[in-house]
């Protein structure tokens, strides 16, 4: 892990948009750091299926609010959008509706109540939205931990996402299936090291 000004660098895991378990590894640690009585805050992604296929995939907040992210199609709210990742259609006003809330109540907050901040994912498909862009980037900047993902580099490269990836104050582990189950102990371990320090 890199430090910067004394800070504790954010956490970043990468892995394909395919089920390796990133978003699982989130929740397990979220679990873990709320019994612990860490404060946590922020959204994850998570698939959509029907029949046993996925057809979409939802940005759910951690206290439970639910909104489309993208649906094969488009869906009813996102037919309309011009924003497709292969044959998902994103359904940015819903996604932004759930999400960017989230960062708006983690600014006005203060420093002084120190949590870790969630983001799963910053991916192709949500960065169709310049104001996630701009909120992500704001608190990167902040003095807040930040557990995030990222995907696998594989065709053109993502902006943000090789921004984050090469920040002196991120740590990026890469979550495998082989990989997931051992990762979460190190994880936990970390972020409470970077709470302490940010304290």
């Amino acid at each position: 892990m890199s430090w910067r000004k004394n800070k504790c660098g954010q956490q970043r895991w990468r892995g394909d948009r395919q089920s390796v378990g990133k978003t699982t590894l989130v929740q397990k640690a979220c679990e873990a750091l709320l019994s612990s009585g860490v404060g946590v805050e922020g959204f994850y992604t998570e698939e959509v299926r029907e029949g046993g296929r996925r057809v979409g995939f939802d940005v759910v907040t951690l206290t439970g609010e639910r909104g489309h992210l993208s649906r094969i199609g488009g869906g009813a709210a996102g037919s309309h959008s011009k924003h497709t990742v292969g044959q998902y259609v994103v359904d940015l006003p819903s996604f932004e509706h759930v999400a960017l809330p989230l960062f708006t109540k983690l600014r006005s907050a203060g420093s002084s109540s120190m949590k870790v901040f969630v983001i799963d994912e910053i991916g192709k498909m949500e960065l169709f939205s310049q104001s996630f862009i701009r909120a992500v980037r704001q608190t990167l900047d902040s003095p807040y931990v930040v557990l995030g993902t990222i995907p696998v580099p594989k065709g053109r490269p993502l902006g943000l996402v090789e921004e984050v990836r090469s920040r002196r104050d991120v740590k990026v582990v890469h979550v495998s299936k082989e990989n997931r189950d051992a990762l979460l102990q190190d994880i936990l371990t970390t972020l409470q090291e970077c709470l302490k320090r940010a304290a």
